[in-house]
């Protein structure tokens, strides 16, 4: 094997911590956005070839993956009631701007970590970009009862989110002031009293989430949003209450509060470090080829 692969061996190390750097970087870029989940690059040797003996060397290195890195970010408190933290593995389960009816199975809906909701002019529950926020139930929009535009306001329209608690239960007040728990898809609320809290949290209608087994098989989107993969162990049936609900205990909701970018920027430092001598290594690599490939250019003079 000639000098000259080490110059190929050298340039491969080049191009993988290049794309290193640029795995950092959007991990830095985005240390400051709500429910982001950090990335990480993993490399793998490359084929080796045949050396003498039964021996072999190595050809590089490859990109073998990026991960997510799916830890739990830090809380930050809000002023704002609707906006929600989530304690756990599990995502928000979106459906798509101006969605009307469930998405037909569990792994059709959008993901997210970022729950930082507002109630829109159609009074969905929507993120900043529209996306919908789902209800355990039945996977269907959250849509407050409301009248229509131009209507006089009924006693029990929505006016305001008040509280959402620690198991997707929304309470909210209408304009008299009165207070009612948040009871399906455009139906009417219920009077906010222990018996209905009961009722509207084994009904199901609360905050949908959903909990891959495999959360490594996510797709990223864009807009803090994931989609499924066969990979996620997302189930390809109908949302129901048993399975897209907190369950209080090990997976909780907080509102008032938003899950910050999991971005370790100590460690991002170090890891830029590192992947900047390695690529500095890598080019020398390539030199001290080129000088030893010069050396034998030379015994002709």
């Amino acid at each position: 094997m000639s000098v000259t692969s080490a110059m190929f061996t050298g340039v491969t190390g080049m191009l993988a911590n290049a794309e290193g750097i640029n795995v950092i970087g959007n991990n830095l870029s985005n240390v400051n956005t709500v429910g982001f989940k950090s990335g990480r690059m993993l490399f793998s040797d490359m084929l080796s070839a045949s050396g003498p003996n039964n021996s072999q060397i190595g050809r590089g290195v490859q990109i073998q993956k990026v991960d997510n890195v799916y830890a739990q970010g830090a809380f930050e408190n809000t002023e704002v009631v609707s906006d929600v933290a989530i304690q756990g593995n599990s995502f928000f389960a979106l459906a798509a701007p101006n969605a009307t009816a469930a998405p037909a199975t569990q792994d059709l809906a959008y993901l997210t970590r970022a729950g930082s909701f507002r109630v829109n002019s159609a009074f969905n529950l929507v993120n900043p970009d529209g996306y919908e926020a789902l209800q355990s139930v039945d996977g269907k929009p959250i849509l407050f009862q409301h009248t229509a535009s131009g209507g006089t306001p009924a006693a029990g329209d929505f006016a305001k989110i008040t509280a959402v608690d620690s198991q997707g239960v929304i309470t909210y007040s209408d304009y008299a002031g009165n207070t009612y728990y948040y009871a399906g898809n455009g139906n009417p609320g219920v009077a906010a009293t222990t018996a209905n809290y009961s009722t509207v949290k084994s009904g199901g209608f609360t905050v949908a989430v959903i909990n891959p087994s495999n959360p490594l098989g996510l797709n990223k989107v864009g807009g803090t949003l994931f989609t499924s993969t066969a990979d996620t162990g997302i189930p390809t049936t109908a949302f129901n209450t048993t399975a897209n609900q907190v369950n209080g205990t090990s997976e909780k909701l907080y509102s008032n509060s938003l899950e910050l970018s999991n971005v370790d920027m100590a460690a991002q430092f170090v890891q830029m470090i590192l992947t900047q001598r390695a690529y500095s290594a890598n080019s020398k690599t390539i030199t001290t080829a080129d000088q030893m490939t010069q050396e034998v250019l030379n015994l002709k003079q």
